[in-house]
């Protein structure tokens, strides 16, 4: 199959989030998806907090030594979503990419809405890195170099996480970048719908206090973020609406990669995959901060 193959295979899915859709673009991913290298070492289920849901997973090889750290926070709406996806390679592939690049792959769930609403996002993410700060050592990790990887609703867990200080597990966050794919920051501006309801709330005069552009913008965590040709056009405006007020306030555009001829959900599931374009991205932007720490 070639690019323009792929590309009208993923256009023709459409943008909205859909059953169909997802399906359909995990179908041609899990197709394109040469398996884990066996030489990847793979830690299931290790737990950070109290709740069921508070695991995550441990990707690395044999002598990796003080390498980032590359922990995945998945999306779904807030409502559903877990590190691995049933039947399909879904996230291993992350966590396998990080491993073959020299570094440590986690990925990880979180408590979900509506049973825990905000902040409870947030709140597992400082479990999160509380955990590899304390832990991730023995696991071949720099706890000074853990990057933080959400897309969709595990993007606005990070943003959130970046951006509200009462989170932090120590002051400036305790994590070394961040890379956020397709959320939502801006949460008082976002279109409503039942997914943010179900986590933030039905007051919506509250949503301001739980949006993160702010916070962001005022951060010196290094930030990436990524939008996708057929995103749907709330993921759109929020990423143009981040650009403007970065624009604004840094006087220079934000690190925000524009992934044509991807959907909502494709560029996490090609990574490690042949075309793989992101996950070098990924690689290169964790590279350079590196180097400058």
């Amino acid at each position: 199959m070639t690019m323009m193959d792929l590309r009208r295979q993923i256009e023709r899915l459409g943008t909205d989030l859909t059953p169909e859709m997802i399906a359909g673009t995990q179908a041609i991913f899990a197709a394109r998806f040469p398996g884990v290298d066996p030489a990847t070492h793979i830690e299931r289920d290790l737990r950070y907090g109290p709740d069921e849901r508070n695991r995550l997973d441990i990707f690395r090889r044999d002598g990796t030594q003080r390498a980032p750290v590359l922990l995945f926070v998945h999306g779904g709406g807030f409502v559903m979503g877990d590190k691995q996806v049933a039947g399909t390679p879904f996230y291993d592939n992350i966590g396998a990419f990080a491993a073959a690049a020299g570094m440590v792959g986690v990925t990880m769930t979180y408590r979900l809405a509506p049973a825990h609403r905000w902040p409870s996002g947030p709140e597992d993410m400082a479990a999160a890195v509380a955990w590899l700060r304390a832990n991730v050592a023995g696991h071949g990790g720099d706890p000074d170099r853990i990057f933080l990887m959400g897309q969709s609703a595990g993007a606005s867990h990070v943003a959130s996480y970046i951006a509200h200080g009462p989170s932090h597990v120590v002051p400036g966050s305790g994590v070394a970048g961040a890379i956020m794919m397709s959320g939502i920051y801006d949460v008082a501006a976002a279109m409503p719908n039942q997914f943010q309801t179900a986590y933030y709330g039905e007051d919506r005069s509250r949503y301001a206090d739980f949006s993160s552009t702010d916070g962001l913008l005022a951060s010196a965590v290094p930030q990436m973020f990524t939008v996708s040709e057929f995103d749907g056009e709330e993921f759109q405006v929020q990423a143009a609406a981040l650009a403007a007020a970065h624009a604004q306030a840094h006087r220079r555009y934000p690190h925000l990669a524009y992934l044509a001829g991807h959907n909502h959900i494709s560029p996490v599931l090609q990574i490690g995959s042949e075309g793989d374009h992101l996950g070098p991205e990924i690689r290169d932007f964790i590279a350079a901060v590196s180097a400058q720490r």
